[in-house]
């Protein structure tokens, strides 16, 4: 029996981390003219990318109930206990698909335990609550710890994003027509946060992809805590150029020393465009976790 940790690929977990620990993914789901593919397994961010370019049908839809019971069964059979961290609820239904699926195969087997956690995060801002919990538990944190740990980094993660497109924000309904054609004309790019509900949220407006990228920045000077003791995410779409200056001024501004970075997979950047920046940060550091963060 053994003390799991899981994710699912909106996490945007970089390759490197999942070998490491050899972390188990479940794939999201993404319909391309009526064809499924699974993010991370039949279908990769650059891939993606090219194929929303080209002007293809996208659509997301959040891993079923049913998928969920085939991922969750393996586990149960073989009688560990998991520790699933869950896309937010103020973006997909994950959270309840997963529930469902948990207590259906828990009718099967009793004793399976399984505590899932509603991030309140997207992309790699989840992606970097697992990273640290698996770090933890690597060096001996406790199961109790992790669950605990598991839920203060989740309500303490900050994530800063911004997109140079609003074409994508527009289709998705996210952004009226008239905000759409105006803020195209004025090149207007939108700063977004994750709130407390877990929603997307644009807080600021600002003019040009230069001066959305270091408002960017700014706000993790304004709202991060320690950041020079602390692992900061930072996730991309197709923007290199953009994608190496923030993590240049995370160093120079910040003196951050380690960066987590990823490109963002289809549950995200189907909504986004391949224009997405972010970055995720913690607001506080809490010394008991510290200790096994080592």
């Amino acid at each position: 029996m053994a003390f799991c940790i899981i994710t699912d690929s909106a996490s945007d977990m970089p390759k490197n981390v999942k070998e490491e620990y050899g972390l188990y993914v479940m794939p999201t789901p993404v319909t391309i003219e009526g064809t499924d593919y699974f993010d991370g397994e039949t279908i990769y961010p650059e891939q993606f990318y090219d194929i929303q370019a080209s002007g293809r049908e996208i659509k997301t839809y959040h891993i079923s109930q049913y998928m969920f019971e085939e991922h969750f069964r393996p586990f149960a059979q073989r009688g560990d206990e998991v520790l699933y961290i869950c896309f937010s609820t103020g973006i997909a239904g994950t959270f309840n698909a997963a529930r469902l699926a948990y207590e259906a195969v828990k009718e099967e087997f009793p004793g399976f335990s399984m505590t899932i956690v509603d991030s309140k995060c997207a992309s790699i801002g989840y992606g970097l609550v697992t990273e640290r919990l698996l770090r933890m538990q690597r060096n001996g944190a406790s199961r109790e710890l992790l669950i605990e740990a598991a839920h203060f980094f989740c309500e303490h993660m900050v994530h800063v994003v911004t997109v140079f497109s609003l074409e994508y924000l527009f289709r998705g309904g996210r952004l009226s027509r008239t905000s759409f054609l105006a803020g195209t004309v004025l090149d207007i790019k939108p700063i977004i946060i994750v709130d407390e509900n877990g929603s997307l949220k644009a807080v600021e407006k600002v003019r040009g992809w230069k001066k959305a990228q270091k408002r960017i920045l700014d706000m993790v000077g304004e709202k991060g805590k320690a950041l020079e003791s602390q692992v900061v995410g930072v996730c991309r779409g197709t923007d290199e150029e953009a994608f190496a200056f923030l993590k240049e001024q995370l160093r120079e501004r910040y003196h951050v020393r380690d960066i987590l970075e990823t490109q963002v997979g289809c549950a995200i950047g189907a909504h986004t465009g391949p224009g997405i920046l972010g970055i995720v940060f913690l607001s506080e550091i809490n010394e008991k976790y510290q200790e096994f963060l080592k």
